[in-house]
């Protein structure tokens, strides 16, 4: 039997047991969810969380993502020899939660390391790479892997961002709509769904990346834990109205962005700013609820009942309080919901590998503005023993 047909039996009788791994624009680790997933007639059920773990990446390769992430030159051997690391590493991560789990994986879903996403400026059109070979994935996963999400979705017209919202319609099936949901990874991005399933998303601008870049420079930690720092500061209204003047913020969806534009350059331009680090930890914060906010007042369709908050931000009590402060809805984290707000993107990928795996196509134009019916990622077919 082809490997694809025995997988689309899995989904069909006892469920293909899928991983869904990442490391976002923050490259604090990468992210495992493993799942359940079921298909009938040809339609994926929602998925069903088995368990999320993040697991460090090794010590050398930490420190050169981070210094690409960080915008230090990488030569094409340098590239390649990070492709390929990070696609093994990827793959170890998601066997070894599977093994700890007593789960035998049958797909996963790796949407690698993002080192560049274009700034929607590009003349020549848009632009994105992740690093994480999916044959390394493969083969070190032990099963058949799907990678390099964006590129279809590139291809077919759209931004290649952001790509949960092609699945959030079916991990927040349950949810009453108009419904927001908020990721707050390296950048900020919203899904928006409507009453008639309808959906809209863009990102709203940089979330880790600034505060996390705040807090190295500031307070010499990787991040300000809870917002515990900022709580103690002033925001600088007159800094967070310049910061809003960047020309992203008027660009109507769909739209994206990455550390191209809001990288560690951009970083430091705001921190020239001058002042005491707590207050300008505070002025961070308020800029990023003050993204989100008017991100919603701009171009959401209708107000939402709620906005559901996931991503790393979720554990920044000080930055939730200032968006449900701004937003003028319940704001809320996913768990509230069902959803585990760590596990939410490896969810993400692990659907989106399923619909690969089954050639269901995922592209949607008011998402990502590509055209409607591509089946996003490559496929890496297991060994043969």
């Amino acid at each position: 039997m082809h490997p694809l047909d025995r997988l689309e039996q899995a989904f069909e009788t006892r469920g293909a047991i899928v991983a869904g791994v990442l490391s976002g624009t923050s490259a604090d680790g990468i992210d495992v969810a493993l799942c359940r997933m079921r298909s009938s007639a040809g339609r994926l059920a929602r998925p069903e969380l088995l368990g999320f773990e993040t697991l460090d990446f090794d010590a050398d390769l930490a420190r050169r993502v981070r210094a690409v992430l960080d915008g230090a030159p990488c030569a094409l051997r340098e590239t390649a020899l990070l492709a390929r690391d990070l696609g093994g590493s990827f793959g170890r991560a998601a066997r070894t939660c599977a093994d700890r789990a007593g789960l035998a994986l049958d797909l996963v879903g790796s949407h690698g390391q993002t080192v560049y996403h274009h700034d929607g400026q590009e003349a020549s059109g848009p632009a994105s790479l992740q690093l994480g070979e999916g044959d390394h994935v493969a083969e070190e996963a032990g099963c058949a892997s799907v990678s390099d999400f964006r590129q279809r979705d590139l291809a077919a017209g759209g931004e290649g961002a952001p790509l949960s919202a092609l699945a959030d319609g079916l991990i927040f099936e349950h949810v009453p709509r108009p419904l927001a949901i908020l990721n707050l990874g390296g950048m900020g991005n919203l899904t928006l769904l409507g009453a008639h399933e309808e959906v809209l998303a863009f990102d709203t601008g940089p979330a880790g990346s600034l505060l996390d870049g705040f807090a190295r420079a500031l307070i010499g930690r990787d991040f300000d834990p809870e917002g515990s720092t900022a709580a103690q500061g002033t925001p600088d209204p007159r800094l967070v109205e310049l910061w809003l003047e960047h020309p992203f913020f008027s660009r109507r969806p769909p739209r994206s962005t990455g550390r191209d534009t809001f990288g560690a350059s951009w970083v430091r331009s705001c921190l020239s700013s001058g002042g005491r680090p707590a207050d300008l930890l505070a002025t961070a914060t308020e800029f990023v609820a003050a993204s989100v906010a008017d991100s919603l007042s701009r171009f959401a369709p209708d107000r939402p009942r709620e906005l559901l908050v996931a991503g790393g931000g979720v554990h920044n009590a000080l930055l939730r309080t200032r968006i449900q402060a701004r937003c003028g809805c319940p704001v809320l984290t996913t768990s509230e919901r069902g959803v585990d707000p760590d596990a939410r993107e490896g969810l993400v990928f692990a659907v989106l590998a399923a619909r690969a795996a089954l050639g269901i196509p995922s592209t949607s134009p008011s998402a990502t503005g590509a055209r409607a019916g591509a089946v996003l990622g490559k496929i890496s077919l297991p060994s043969v023993a």
